[in-house]
Formats: C-alpha cells, structure tokens, sequence
C-alpha cells in the first residue's frame, strides 16, 4: 500500500446523487467506481473490471430492447450497427462526460497524473461498471431507468433517417454475398411542382425489379427502393427465391411493401 490518493474519493452520497440512483448495498458503487490502478496501490476492495463485464450485456439490452420498440421496420443489421454505434466506447465515454461520471472515479497516482479522468476507454468503462452495479442492487429495470436517463435522447437520434441511410449498404452486402452484384437504381419519373417534387426510384437486382417507392428528393427515394427490395428478399418466404425472380414489389415510404 503506498501513500494517501492525490485526490480524495468522492462520497457514496455524493455519486449517487450525479448517477441519479440510491444504493442499497453502497459497496457495489464504491466498487464501480475504482479503477484497477486505485485498488493496487491502495489495496481498497475490489476494481470495477467484473462489474464493468456484467454492465457491457446490461447495456446492451437495455440499448437493444429500446431500438427495437423505436424502430419497428428496421431490419436486423441495421439496428445491429445502431447498437454498435451506441455502445461504442466513444459513445459511452461521451456519456460519462454529459453525466460528470469522471470526477467520480477512484484512481491511483499514475492514472490520476496522466488524466486517466478524461481518457475514452475509462469513461465508457466506468458507464458499463455503474449499470452492473445499478443491475445487481436493483435489477434490470433500475438499471434499465438509469441508462435510459442518461442515454434516450442518443438513441433518438438514431431515428429512422440515419436507418434509411444504411438500407442501401444492406441491400448491397445481401446482395454481393448472394453473387448478385451491385444494385441498380433507375429514376422513373418526378412529378409535382417545382417545390414539392415527388421522384420515383426503381431498384433492379441482377437485372431484375426488385422494388420502387417514392421519396422528396433522389436520394431518399433511393433509400426507400432499398428498403422495399431488402426487406422483401429477405422475408422468409423469399429465402429460396432466387435473387433474378425476386418479385416486384412497389411502396409508398410509409406503406408495407
């Protein structure tokens, strides 16, 4: 054991009051929030790294189940790369910087002298760290009310835009995993006046009309072709279709295809 810390630990009272959550069991928090460097050079209990194990899945679930609920149509890659992009360590260690998490942490001296309280992967740990800890004081939905205080409006902001951007990529790896080739979009025609135009896309895969819709400019009505033929090649009823006798499929941006 060496020395006293540079800086004296935060209180349990006072890191419940900025994670918004009253422990039980306060030593699950205190846990959470030391750093493997504090607990060997001051021997004080456990460091955060078991909690921070359990937390990675509490986050995950917690991130999953709401894009799941907020985004009913998207296919599965595209809320798999919502996910991924949410429980990133650069996202969370956001987080921890919105929440003031880093002034909570318990390091030890070197960590401490080379700003260990603003560095990404301590950050996003300590996130995942307190959500294990909130999970096993009081179960999946304190820890889900937690994180979803901290995190809904980023998971928002994954909305339905941002999944519409990926449709196209969805339906090109599908497709060059099929030997399928690139997708083809093809301008039907554009109706309306000059200030609300409406432009209508086809989508042809391997030659073959996959899916069209309609869209306020070229590149959203790209989107949502791509989201029509994707969605309808991968449907299973179609898993034994082959790519060139895909059906036509035809959508509004808002209608079933």
């Amino acid at each position: 054991m060496t020395g006293a810390p540079e800086q004296q630990p935060v209180s349990v009272e006072e890191a419940e009051r900025v994670i918004g959550y009253r422990f039980s069991n306060p030593r699950l928090l205190e846990q959470a929030l030391t750093h493997t460097s504090y607990a060997e050079e001051f021997g004080d209990g456990a460091d955060n790294q078991r909690l921070e194990f359990l937390g990675d899945t509490i986050v995950g679930v917690v991130v999953s189940r709401r894009l799941y609920e907020q985004m009913p149509d998207a296919p599965e890659g595209v809320l798999s790369k919502a996910r991924s992009r949410l429980v990133s360590t650069r996202s969370l260690a956001d987080v921890a910087r919105e929440q003031g998490l880093g002034r909570l942490l318990r390091l030890g001296v070197g960590e401490e002298r080379t700003s260990g309280r603003t560095k990404s992967r301590l950050l996003a740990d300590v996130v995942e760290a307190i959500a294990g800890a909130v999970f096993l004081d009081g179960g999946l939905p304190a820890a889900e009310a937690m994180l979803l205080r901290w995190m809904s409006g980023r998971i928002a902001r994954s909305d339905a835009s941002q999944s519409m951007r990926d449709f196209k990529s969805a339906l090109q790896e599908w497709t060059q995993a099929r030997a399928a080739g690139r997708p083809v979009y093809e301008l039907l025609r554009v109706t309306g006046p000059a200030h609300e135009q409406s432009f209508h896309v086809a989508v042809h895969v391997r030659g073959a009309h996959a899916g069209e819709a309609t869209g306020g400019s070229k590149k959203e009505a790209e989107q949502n072709a791509a989201r029509v033929a994707y969605e309808a090649l991968t449907r299973p009823s179609s898993a034994t279709t082959s790519t060139a006798a895909a059906p036509a499929v035809s959508s509004s941006p808002n209608e079933q295809p």
